[in-house]
């Protein structure tokens, strides 16, 4: 009977510590953004992304400019990691935002855990 409490209790431990901080998705998080017109039609949407994640395996790879309605207006893929490169700024030129909307939401993606982490909505020019 001892040894079936040791071999529960070994087996509780080894969960716990499982499902602990290493666990947890950590998504990139929109730091900053900036909105300008563009040379062109549409806007050039600068945005800071800080990512939790420092290897080329789990980086930022990509953010996106939202409407209130959950219209997508743009959207850029990033092509490698930015790990030595913590925040960094990225550009989307050519963001076409339909008049009468004031103002837009800014999301991140991880590679690995999609979509999530601190967004930035901002007021169009």
């Amino acid at each position: 009977m001892r040894r079936v409490r040791v071999v529960f209790f070994a087996v509780a431990v080894i969960v716990l510590v499982g499902c602990g901080s290493g666990g947890e998705q950590r998504f990139p998080d929109v730091v900053g953004v900036e909105i300008q017109p563009g040379a062109g039609d549409g806007y050039r949407v600068s945005v800071t992304i800080s990512s939790p994640y420092d290897t080329a395996a789990r980086y930022a790879d990509a953010f996106r400019v939202v409407a209130p309605d959950g219209t997508v207006l743009g959207e850029r893929i990033l092509a490698h990691d930015h790990a030595a490169e913590q925040p960094f700024t990225r550009a989307l030129d050519g963001v076409e935002i339909p008049p009468g909307i004031g103002e837009v939401t800014v999301e991140g993606r991880d590679l690995l855990n999609g979509w999530g982490g601190s967004t930035l909505t901002v007021a169009v020019p």
